[in-house]
């Protein structure tokens, strides 16, 4: 029997076991999802094969990256139909074609900037593209700044500093920018989105989240937001109701329009989630989840240890209402 989430306009059908992987080949901790315009799915993961394709009915098509990201953390496709590649464990973001090609590379590789310095990169998180096609990045473990670089890469302005003020960052995870300028960044451990123009003047926030990790916002006018929630992180509150994992659905002004899975924390069901940390959607609305289950639910957990595998990918099929 078919698991659905959501209710009315969003109304999803979890496919149990979606993506078809070779054999001996295992996905790990998969940290960001993105979809291209012929709906093939790029799967950016922390296993052997960092970028693994799948059409969208989960058929494995080709794996690239092996040798060259140190620890994937972001991903999204651009309107250039290129992928930006944040990888947190190497300090740097590549601007890759849809085969793998590196065409642009921002940081030195291997090489942190000091921490809490405000220059990039100490653990760089995630990229966004504003409609003229400057690249934001959000600066991240290490860092709690946004960094706005022209399309060549040269760094033209740097925002934001530690604290949980307007304009200030707590874990600043993700990143992501709409056809009306604006620049929506997931501030993690202050559980909010904040809201920039693109020259990172704080136009406002969206509270009513916990752990807001994953973001993902198709492009077009009046576009709604995906938001991959963390559930709770400590001992004490981890068996807490109505935290999350989850997925929330806002409009541009962030009301909550549905929220999926989380009402009884992190599992192994289907139906449930573990630790949506990248968002993707295609064309039919379907979404793609990837959870980083293996860094979240480490064994050492001990009363709280999952049962080995783990799932670190879900697809949600869009029903019609």
């Amino acid at each position: 029997m078919s698991v659905i989430l959501g209710s009315g306009e969003y109304r999803y059908r979890v496919c149990e076991g979606w993506g078809e992987l070779p054999d001996g080949w295992e996905l790990m901790d998969v940290a960001a999802v993105a979809v291209d315009h012929k709906d093939r799915v790029y799967v950016f993961n922390r296993g052997a094969h960092p970028m693994i394709v799948f059409d969208r009915d989960g058929k494995f098509i080709k794996s690239w990256g092996e040798g060259v990201f140190k620890r994937p953390h972001g991903l999204h496709v651009g309107p250039d139909e290129m992928l930006y590649c944040t990888d947190d464990g190497d300090h740097t973001v590549r601007k890759c074609d849809l085969d793998g090609k590196v065409v642009l590379e921002i940081g030195i590789p291997g090489k942190p900037a000091p921490f809490m310095s405000g220059e990039p990169f100490h653990r760089c998180t995630h990229t966004a593209l504003s409609p003229d096609g400057h690249i934001f990045v959000s600066d991240g473990y290490g860092n709690a700044h946004v960094h706005k670089y022209d399309p060549n890469g040269k760094r033209v302005l740097t925002w934001g500093e530690p604290g949980t003020g307007p304009g200030q960052f707590n874990l600043v995870h993700n990143i992501v920018a709409d056809d009306a300028g604006f620049v929506y960044v997931a501030d993690r451990e202050n559980h909010r989105v904040q809201v920039f123009n693109t020259e990172g003047k704080y136009e406002g926030q969206w509270n009513n989240l916990h752990r807001p990790c994953g973001l993902f916002m198709p492009r077009g006018k009046c576009p709604h937001c995906f938001i991959g929630e963390l559930g709770p992180g400590m001992p004490v509150n981890r068996a807490y109701k109505n935290l999350g994992p989850r997925l929330s659905i806002v409009d541009n002004e962030g009301k909550l329009l549905a929220r999926l899975g989380g009402e009884d924390g992190p599992g192994l069901n289907v139906g449930q989630f573990m630790a949506p940390h990248g968002l993707a959607v295609d064309s039919r609305g379907d979404i793609y989840v990837g959870e980083v289950s293996y860094t979240n639910w480490p064994s050492s957990f001990g009363d709280a240890e999952m049962p080995r595998p783990l799932r670190s990918l879900q697809k949600l099929e869009r029903l019609a209402s």
